[in-house]
């Protein structure tokens, strides 16, 4: 314990430990303000909107995140990575930016395309079309907003504040806009202005402050970098198979209702992760650097996931109750099944993404992620059908441990063989 305690202090009085110390204080400023503004617009929108109206949201947005994993295409992970391996270097540092601009850019529209064909084609798909097509607008509001290129020059300063404001945007709208049931239809568009309001600043930083260029597309550029981050994409997209697709089977066979009941019992679960991906994303550009490290972080940041599972675990009829009212109280069953699956896309965080990609194991971790992906894939469809939300919580769980342990088991090993 002394000489984990020593170590730590070792890394903090050093250059990049500072720079890793305001890192982290920013972005827990941001994971803490995403922590309260749910605490605000939850119980509101649960009340004003009810189960149903929750239901079409998390069902559009299931089918939008399809959208954006293609159009995201892995280079939040690469793309970070090597802006951090080449920071110093501005000509290549903006060459990395323009073609993973251009390059989501360019799958934006392709699978936009496919979207429109599966409107026309799926009659759920066509009931539901508006609320679909203004989810979409998450997309390309997310593309102007790079955070991974803030992330990559370590200058999450800036990152944090556009993100408060995006989402201050989006709470005060909430209030102004959103008065009855049939105003579900506005929460998308909500969301996406503040996304497109953060990332039109973000732009002016890059090019207008720091002076980095955005180059000409060049379609051989294109393919060339979406090339090189496929092995990550299907890592990010595999999980669809047992997560999205469980909203997606579950609007088919159990409607807006069973929809509703998942969303508010996954909710806490998804927002205590996105404060514990702060310490997955403040590390990735430092352990890219420093691997030396990896182990006194994962000790860490397992050790606050699990005691984050566990405070879910326990007091998820008061969460429920408090924040969604007694209408959701079926939803405290889907929060105590799925609890301990935040330990386990963290641990899938630590020795995934912050492990075996900073090693350039892409392939590796794909193979893990679609073995695990794939076994959720095959067990949704039954236990979905016949169980409804119980059923897509057991899919969720069974799943999340897999795609943890998995690459837990294989980093260790590494470890133990090259000492890296």
């Amino acid at each position: 314990m002394r000489k984990l305690k020593s170590l730590f202090m070792r890394i903090l009085r050093s250059k990049d430990g500072k720079v890793l110390a305001s890192n982290f204080a920013y972005l827990s400023s941001l994971q803490i303000a995403s922590y309260i503004f749910p605490l605000i617009s939850i119980p509101y929108l649960a009340r004003v909107l009810g189960v149903d109206g929750l239901g079409k949201i998390s069902f559009a947005a299931a089918i939008i995140i399809w959208i954006q994993t293609i159009a995201d295409w892995g280079f939040d992970m690469t793309g970070a990575r090597n802006v951090a391996q080449a920071r110093d270097d501005k000509k290549e540092v903006s060459k990395i930016f323009s073609d993973i601009f251009w390059s989501r850019i360019f799958l934006m529209f392709c699978s936009f395309l496919v979207l429109l064909l599966l409107l026309l084609i799926v009659p759920k798909f066509r009931e539901n079309y508006v609320i679909i097509l203004f989810t979409f607008l998450y997309v390309p509001g997310h593309i102007l907003f790079p955070a991974w290129f803030f992330l990559g020059l370590e200058r999450m300063k800036y990152s944090t504040i556009l993100n408060v404001i995006s989402k201050l945007i989006f709470i005060v709208a909430i209030f102004i806009f959103i008065k009855d049931k049939d105003d579900y239809i506005l929460q998308p568009v909500l969301v996406a202005s503040g996304y497109f309001l953060s990332g039109i600043i973000a732009l002016y930083f890059i090019f207008v402050k720091w002076k980095y260029r955005l180059y000409k597309p060049v379609f051989r550029t294109i393919i060339f970098t979406i090339k090189g981050s496929t092995d990550v994409f299907i890592n990010t997209l595999m999980p669809n198979l047992y997560n999205n697709l469980s909203v997606l089977l579950l609007g088919f066979f159990g409607g807006d209702t069973a929809n509703g009941i998942y969303y508010a019992g996954r909710k806490f679960g998804q927002v205590a992760y996105s404060v514990l991906n702060t310490l997955t994303n403040v590390f990735f550009p430092y352990l890219s650097r420093k691997r030396e490290y990896h182990s006194l972080y994962a000790k860490f940041n397992l050790g606050v996931s699990g005691l984050g599972s566990l405070i879910l675990f326990v007091f998820a009829p008061l969460l429920i109750r408090l924040f969604f009212g007694e209408g959701y109280g079926d939803a405290i069953i889907v929060l105590r099944i799925t609890a301990f699956a935040l330990l386990f896309t963290n641990m899938a965080s630590v020795y995934g993404q912050n492990y075996l990609i900073v090693l350039h194991r892409e392939k590796l971790l794909r193979n893990l992620t679609i073995v695990a992906s794939v076994c959720g894939f095959v067990i949704a469809f039954p236990l979905i059908y016949y169980f409804s939300y119980i059923g897509a919580s057991i899919t969720y769980m069974v799943s999340s441990l897999l795609i943890g342990v998995l690459p837990m088991y294989y980093a260790l090993k590494i470890k133990r063989t090259t000492c890296v």
